[in-house]
């Protein structure tokens, strides 16, 4: 048989040697395409500069390329790459632009690592990409526009990282997107109107970056979301109507902004499914809404402190699933007996762990009820507020309280045995009330207790002698009060003591010595005699810090959460995250002992600043313990508060040890020196107190120190002979406040280049006055004085400058005994400050 002129055997002949062409041309083709997702992560590998844990060791040519470490390959298409997960494996370097040829990718996990630089724009080559989780790392740079091209995406995380640029609107073409984290980064601008678009987006994560601007109304559309987050940025305006369309909400995260007027009345009805619901620290006025009791009934936490809110509070006893309440720093309340009544409501909700009401109007007596709270509560915070009557004996029953925050109220009558016998009690202040009676010795029998402030109040007695049973007490303020007798509390474990103005007498008993960690310990103000133990360790802490005239017009500045938002232990894990791993982007400082980092408390949405101690430097571990108790226990508003401590060991089982202060931003760029911050109230605030002492002051008047270590400090603040261990002494310190006040109002360093040979800072003030003191003043500050002044009142000006002046060349004279004292500082800045009041010229 024939076709076309061919046998049938040479028709199957040469349809044989055709099919061989073509599965031979497949096979080449394949075989190229698995060479480029072979070249592409081999050319990523070459990128890494750092994998200490050795995961990328298998991706070699003797291994097949599925088989490599966190690469997943297709099912159908063999030797294509789908999948590369090498999250949380300590990989350092940049992402390789050849991730871009991977074209059968669809997942790429990269999260928790240390990858820098930017992200390469050929991952907008990826159209099947459709989880793309680059969070946790250290990328720069601006988020590629040319990822809207990865239609597919559902997935996008990019927390967490040091991005910075706008918000891309070309994202709301990525109409498939469920989940967009953005938080933690260095983000500008506005949010895109363009987001309205992804109306499958479930998630929606903006926190803690420099976003501006309105919220747009689109996002009502974003029907199906059940997280949105755009806390600690700079948003402005009024939360938009149009929120309350967004009915499967969970989750409404809008703390730390600048959002004012009230929330919307209909808010509550259309989020019925609310568990989380934060407008913490903003400029929200009015009353709390009644939709949040009434509607908001899926409700565990609630945050709504830092506004300025006002009225009663309502009855929030339909929210049975509550955990977390917190209302403090607001208007609310009238100081009337029935403001607290509120907490009757709160009895039925069986999972409180917290409830911070601080810094409020709330008067009147605390209900009986509150003994009726969930046994669950740790917390419990009431401090600076009017309250009147007597602590309830019925706070007994709250076995599990641990922080218990009264300070600054108008309490009175003796402390309930019940409430001093709480078996959990580690923070208990009680301070500056009309507390009466005696202290009982219930407290000693708390293994647990940490710090116990009952300063301010009229207690009388004894200090209980049981009190050194206290196994883990490390602060004890019994200042103020009107103690007696000659017990003195002899804790071994404590690191700050003040007994300040007390009636207490008779002499230091030797195991006074044995107190062998104390840094921080004031007995000034009693009737004391003998002589100090030789073998007490101590620590002078002296500051004095005066608010200078010049002071910026009011500015409203977000209020700090309370002490019970702050109050608690934090691991080194914690502070990991808090600071991006320690990265240098949130670098502060560095300084003799450690340095400084900027971080974020995922908890309470607080920064902070984490001072991590360098412990390989000689010196250092006894600057922690220092300064730690120093700054955190001594109750000034002068001095730069630490919020807690951790010590513990780090991931690679290292010592690790760290103070977390409260994060304050210097308005003042070019005040020095560094330790002393100026906050935008131009209040003063003195940090580092790595090198504190302690003075005592005895019955004569004098003042005696004793330093078990050399003093050593900043040259040209402190005189030559501190720098070799010469007996400590007050003079010293009014020194470098005199250098300090001197470089405030010059705006000239000490350590200026115009300083040499026999010229110093001092000399030149000298020189100059008085015929050229507002050559040698700070121009700014001039400005700043011709502003409030004008002509009319200059002179005054000049004279108070010659005065602020002449205070600072009697403080920096190079005799100590001819220096002015403190005492007579204060009362010289005093008489100025009067000056400027008489002319008008203070606000």
């Amino acid at each position: 048989m024939q076709i076309l002129g061919f046998t049938s055997a040479d028709f199957q002949f040469r349809c044989f040697i055709l099919g061989i062409a073509i599965v031979s041309c497949f096979t080449q083709v394949s075989s190229a395409a698995n060479e480029t997702d072979k070249s592409a992560l081999l050319a990523f590998k070459a990128g890494i500069t750092e994998d200490p844990l050795g995961v990328l060791s298998s991706w070699n040519n003797t291994i097949d390329l599925c088989q490599w470490y966190g690469v997943t390959c297709s099912r159908r298409h063999r030797n294509r790459v789908t999948a590369l997960n090498l999250y949380s494996l300590k990989l350092s370097g940049p992402i390789s632009p050849h991730i871009g040829n991977l074209s059968f990718l669809r997942e790429l996990r990269l999260y928790n690592n240390s990858f820098g630089h930017e992200i390469p724009p050929q991952i907008g080559q990826l159209r099947r990409l459709r989880i793309l989780i680059l969070g946790n790392n250290s990328l720069t740079g601006e988020i590629p526009r040319n990822t809207s091209r990865c239609l597919n995406l559902h997935h996008l995380v990019l927390a967490g990282n040091q991005l910075g640029g706008e918000v891309p609107p070309e994202i709301g073409s990525l109409v498939k997107l469920r989940y967009l984290h953005l938080r933690r980064n260095n983000l500008t601008g506005g949010v895109p109107s363009s987001i309205g678009n992804l109306s499958s987006l479930e998630q929606l994560y903006l926190s803690n970056n420099n976003l501006g601007g309105s919220l747009p109304w689109v996002l009502g559309r974003l029907t199906n979301l059940t997280s949105l987050a755009f806390g600690e940025n700079t948003l402005s305006g009024m939360l938009p109507p149009s929120l309350c369309n967004l009915s499967s909400l969970v989750t409404f995260d809008a703390g730390g902004n600048q959002i004012h007027g009230s929330l919307p009345t209909a808010m509550g009805f259309g989020l019925p499914n609310l568990e989380f619901f934060s407008i913490h620290t903003n400029q929200l006025d009015g009353s709390i809404p009644t939709w949040i009791p009434n509607n908001a009934t899926n409700l565990q936490i609630l945050q709504l402190g830092g506004n300025r809110l006002s009225g009663s509070v309502p009855s929030f006893e339909n929210l049975c699933n509550l955990r977390r309440l917190s209302i403090y720093t607001n208007h609310l309340g009238s100081g009337g007996s029935g403001d607290l009544s509120f907490i009757c409501s709160l009895t039925n909700m069986t999972s409180l762990f917290l409830l911070s009401m601080n810094t409020n109007r709330l008067g009147g007596p605390v209900p009986e009820c509150i003994g009726n709270l969930s046994l669950a509560i740790t917390t419990l915070a009431l401090g600076l507020n009017p309250i009147t009557g007597e602590i309830p004996r019925a706070m007994g029953n709250l076995v599990n309280l641990e922080i218990l925050h009264v300070t600054n109220n108008i309490l009175s009558g003796a402390i309930p045995f019940d409430v001093e016998n709480l078996p959990n009690l580690t923070y208990v202040d009680l301070s500056t009330n009309n507390l009466s009676g005696v202290i009982s010795s219930s407290f000693h029998k708390n293994k647990r207790l940490i710090a116990l402030y009952l300063d301010g109040n009229h207690f009388h007695g004894h200090i209980p002698s049981h009190l050194d049973e206290c196994q883990s007490l490390t602060m004890l303020d019994l200042s103020n009060n009107n103690l007696s007798g000659s017990a003195f509390p002899v804790v071994k474990t404590l690191l700050y003591l003040n007994l300040f103005d007390n009636h207490l007498n008779g002499s230091l008993p030797v195991e006074v010595g044995k107190i062998e960690h104390i840094n921080s310990l004031d007995i000034s103000s009693n009737m004391f005699s003998g002589e100090i133990p030789s073998t007490l360790g101590v620590v002078l802490v002296l500051v004095f810090v005066y608010a200078c005239w010049l002071k910026k017009k009011k500015v409203q500045q977000p209020t700090l959460s309370s002490i019970a938002d702050t109050w608690q232990n934090l691991s080194y894990s914690t502070l990991f995250k808090a600071t991006d791993g320690f990265s240098s982007t949130n670098l502060i400082g560095v300084g003799s002992f450690g340095s400084v980092y900027r971080g974020l408390l995922q908890e309470n949405e607080t920064y902070v600043a984490v001072k991590v101690l360098n412990l390989t430097r000689h010196g250092a571990l006894k600057s922690f313990k220092t300064e730690c108790e120093a700054l955190k226990h001594i109750k000034h508003r002068n001095l730069l508060k630490v919020l807690t401590v951790c010590s513990g060991t780090d991931y690679n089982r290292n010592d690790f040890k760290a103070l977390v202060y409260e994060f304050m931003i210097n308005v003042h760029c070019d005040l020095k020196p560094n330790n002393t911050l100026l906050d935008v109230e131009m209040v003063g605030h003195v940090g580092d107190f790595g090198l504190a002492k302690i003075i005592l002051e005895s019955m004569s008047g004098t003042n005696t120190s004793i330093s078990s270590v050399g003093l050593r400090g900043t040259i040209g603040y402190l005189k030559r002979k501190y720098g070799i261990g010469s007996a400590v002494s007050i003079r010293g310190d009014v020194y470098s406040y005199g250098i300090l006040l001197q470089e405030m109002f010059t705006g000239i360093r000490h350590t200026a280049e115009i300083f040499k040979e026999n010229l110093n800072l001092h000399i030149f003030i000298e020189e100059a006055l008085p015929e050229r003191v507002l050559e040698i003043t700070d121009p700014i500050l001039i400005r700043e004085m011709e502003s409030y002044a004008g002509e009319s009142r200059s002179s005054t000006v000049q004279d108070c400058l010659l005065m602020v002046y002449g205070i600072g060349i009697a403080c920096s004279v190079g005799v100590p005994g001819e220096r002015m004292s403190i005492t007579d500082v204060a009362a010289q800045l005093c008489s100025i400050t009067d000056i400027l009041y008489a002319a008008g010229l203070r606000e």
